[in-house]
């Protein structure tokens, strides 16, 4: 079972706070909190700061509800926030219905899978911090979530009206450590990302190899919260780091691509992939690469966003620089001039960890906005890839694998006639 962290009436904090004008909210900004912003240099927050900063947003805005969704390997609440307008937690029970009758898909016709789309709303799964030395996840997550509480633009307010997110910490116990060894030297000069021990009790950098035989508990508990549960459309897993020369490799991934799915699953990873560059290019923000820019691709399935490819959610995979520490990004002579998968290079220059940050931000947005827009497509669409599944199930067919062509070719080869 899930347990919603208890609130604490905040009646007198909200009488002596100056309110937001559009919520009549005040809320804590990660500066007013940590002491420091999120993405200063030479800074980390540990996950008892995470934990204490998520639990005063949760009593502070309505946008909000922080769960603790299991303990991890080493004991701490793993926590998880659901972030939507307040009018939707009324109807929460509802939406996560909507979600999973069309996940499974059996028994709707397409008439009714039309209208549980238009009805519901876009689920979207972000994570961080799964592998707490890449230290940008954990902490885009703490500075996504606070704009999303914090801001009241036009744009915030529809996609929190069509989109309920679901936002988790992927690996608690690693961010404590992380965090505590990174801070520990009083010279912020002299600060290293260092990792004393593993980083998850027993599986340490190998816990994104978890996700489908869930041996240790923090798997068990994403997996639960995944599967069992929410079953979104999108599923974001932010990871570091970018290739060399670049900011950052987001989706689509490069070929082949996994015949095993879904084609939607294909056409869906290009969609937001598209929207991710064109946010980028939008607010001037160049060095994204894709496709052969990097070697990720659709075919390793044993990990948090490729499990999910199975059961038809679209899992977006991005792979960023930055560090507390400032680094550069290096000259590198393929990353100079623009291709058809670096269409905007950066030139070599110091990066700050702030920079990532806001990278991390403009793509969770896009992702967020896409989602909005198309609600009703992503919705019905995984009805409609889980209703494919069910019709090639349900009949004989051929299975052709790219050995069966190879064997093919050579074939026709050998029975061709010889050139004169």
């Amino acid at each position: 079972m899930y347990r919603r962290t208890p609130r604490v009436a905040i009646a007198i904090a909200a009488l002596l706070a100056v309110a937001s004008a559009a919520t009549g909210q005040t809320i804590t900004s990660p500066k007013q909190q940590f002491g420091f912003a999120i993405g200063d240099d030479y800074q980390l927050a540990t996950y008892d700061q995470f934990q204490a900063y998520w639990q005063k947003l949760d009593k502070e805005s309505s946008r909000m509800q922080v769960v603790e969704i299991g303990k991890t390997e080493e004991g701490r609440p793993h926590l998880a926030a659901i972030i939507t307008a307040p009018e939707n937690f009324a109807k929460l029970d509802r939406y996560k219905q909507i979600s999973q009758q069309l996940h499974k898909a059996r028994g709707l016709s397409e008439e009714q899978a039309r209208a549980l789309a238009k009805e519901g709303k876009a689920v979207v799964w972000i994570d961080g911090g799964l592998h707490a030395t890449e230290v940008v996840g954990a902490h885009q997550l703490m500075e996504t979530v606070y704009q999303l509480v914090s801001r009241n633009d036009d744009e915030t307010q529809r996609l929190l009206r069509d989109v309920i997110i679901v936002a988790v910490h992927a690996n608690p116990d690693g961010m404590q450590m992380v965090s505590k060894c990174y801070m520990q030297d009083t010279d912020p000069l002299q600060r290293r990302t260092c990792s004393p021990r593993l980083y998850e009790k027993y599986a340490g950098h190998d816990n994104n190899r978890d996700f489908y035989m869930s041996n240790i508990k923090e798997s068990q508990n994403l997996n639960r919260m995944m599967y069992w549960e929410w079953l979104p459309q999108i599923m974001y897993n932010h990871h570091q780091t970018g290739p060399a020369g670049t900011v950052i490799f987001s989706p689509p991934f490069r070929d082949p691509f996994n015949y095993n799915f879904d084609p939607m699953i294909v056409t869906g990873l290009d969609l937001v992939g598209a929207a991710m560059h064109h946010r980028f290019l939008q607010e001037g923000k160049p060095g994204f690469t894709m496709r052969s820019g990097a070697n990720y691709s659709t075919w390793w399935n044993g990990g948090l966003r490729t499990t999910p490819y199975f059961q038809n959610i679209i899992g977006l995979l991005t792979e960023i620089i930055g560090n507390p520490t400032p680094t550069q990004i290096p000259a590198t002579m393929n990353t100079i001039m623009p291709r058809g998968d670096l269409p905007a290079p950066i030139m070599p220059q110091e990066w700050k960890f702030r920079q990532s940050i806001d990278y991390s931000v403009t793509a969770n947005y896009a992702v967020l906005d896409l989602a909005s827009r198309y609600k009703d497509q992503f919705l019905f669409n995984i009805y409609k890839m889980g209703s494919n599944q069910i019709a090639r199930g349900s009949g004989d067919h051929w299975t052709i694998t790219s050995e069966d062509m190879d064997r093919l070719r050579t074939a026709v080869a050998a029975a061709a006639p010889s050139a004169a």
